[in-house]
C-alpha cells in the first residue's frame, strides 16, 4: 500500500473528501517553494502535487506556464525537484507527494535512474500528462513495479470507448479534468462534473479527484460534494506569482481545504 492508498483509506474511514494542492517546484525560488510545501499539510492538504518545471507544458495555462519559467530561470531541474521532495520528507513521512509533469525530463534522465531516485526521494505517484496508455511500457508499468502509483487523467472527451484504455494500469486515483482546455481556462461546474465522476467511479473502482477550474472555497466545496476530492493549482500559484507571503498563501490554501473538508 502506497501513501496515496493509505491516505484515501484514512479519509474514507473518517467520511472526508480529499483536498489536493498543486505547487510548482522552485517557484518563486527553491527555499520559498520548500517553505510553502512544508506548510501545506498544516493548511489541510491531504495530497501534494509537485509540479516538475518544463519548457513546453502543453496542458498548462499561462499561470502554471509562468510558474515553470520562473522556476527554470531560478535553476530548478529534475534533480533539484527531487531534492526538494527529500527535504520535505525530513519532517513529514506521511503526506503523499505526486510528481506532475511531462515525460521529456524523465526520458532524458533515464527511466530506471529516475524511478530509483524518485522512490528514494519519497515520491509516491506520477502524473505524466503527455504519455498516453498506448505507451504504458515506457514509464507506467516500470513505475508501478517500483512501487509508485501511476495516475491517469480523464477528460470530458474521454468517452465510454476510450475510458477502459485510460483506466488500464491506473492506480492511486483518477484525475478528472473538469473542463476542455488548459489549466486556469474556465470554472468547473458541479452539475457537469457529477455524472462524469459517477461514470469513472463505476468503471474504475478508484477515487476520482477533480481538478482544473477550481479557484474559491465555495467552488472547492461544490466540487467535493460530487467527487472524492478536489485539486486546486492555478489559484494557489497565482498567489505566489503576486508575491504574497508564505503565510498568506497558506491561509488561502487553508480556506480551500476547509471548503472541501466541510462536505
Amino acid at each position: 500500500m502506497t501513501r496515496i492508498d493509505a491516505k484515501f483509506a484514512e479519509l474514507s474511514k473518517a467520511g472526508k473528501k480529499a483536498f489536493v494542492s498543486y505547487i510548482m517546484a522552485g517557484d518563486p525560488d527553491f527555499d520559498t517553494s520548500l517553505e510553502i510545501v512544508r506548510g501545506l499539510p498544516g493548511a489541510g492538504v491531504d495530497i501534494i502535487e509537485l509540479g516538475l518545471p518544463f519548457t513546453d507544458p502543453m496542458a498548462d495555462g499561462p499561470t502554471i506556464q509562468l510558474a515553470g519559467q520562473r522556476a527554470l530561470e531560478g535553476g530548478m531541474t529534475l534533480q533539484r525537484t527531487l531534492a526538494l521532495a527529500r527535504a520535505f520528507r525530513e519532517t513529514d513521512n506521511t503526506t503523499p507527494i505526486v510528481l506532475m509533469g511531462y515525460y521529456n525530463p524523465i526520458y532524458s534522465r533515464g527511466v530506471d535512474a529516475f524511478l530509483a531516485e524518485a522512490k528514494k526521494a519519497g515520491i509516491d505517484g506520477l502524473i505524466v500528462v503527455d504519455l498516453p496508455p498506448e505507451e504504458d511500457s515506457e514509464l507506467c508499468i516500470p513505475a508501478q513495479a517500483a512501487g509508485l502509483n501511476f495516475i491517469r487523467l480523464a477528460t470530458p472527451t474521454t468517452d465510454n470507448k476510450r475510458l477502459p484504455r485510460v483506466l488500464q494500469n491506473t492506480s492511486g486515483f483518477v484525475y478528472y479534468v473538469s473542463i476542455t482546455g488548459i489549466t486556469g481556462a474556465a470554472e468547473a461546474q458541479a452539475c457537469d462534473v457529477a455524472p462524469e465522476v459517477a461514470r469513472i467511479q463505476s468503471a474504475s473502482g478508484l477515487p476520482v479527484i477533480v481538478g482544473f477550474g477550481v479557484n474559491t472555497p465555495e467552488k472547492s466545496r461544490a466540487i467535493a460534494e460530487v467527487a472524492d476530492g478536489v485539486v486546486v493549482g492555478s489559484a494557489i500559484v497565482s498567489k505566489i506569482a503576486a508575491g504574497e507571503s508564505v503565510a498568506d498563501t497558506l491561509a488561502f490554501v487553508k480556506s480551500l481545504s476547509d471548503g472541501a473538508h466541510s462536505v
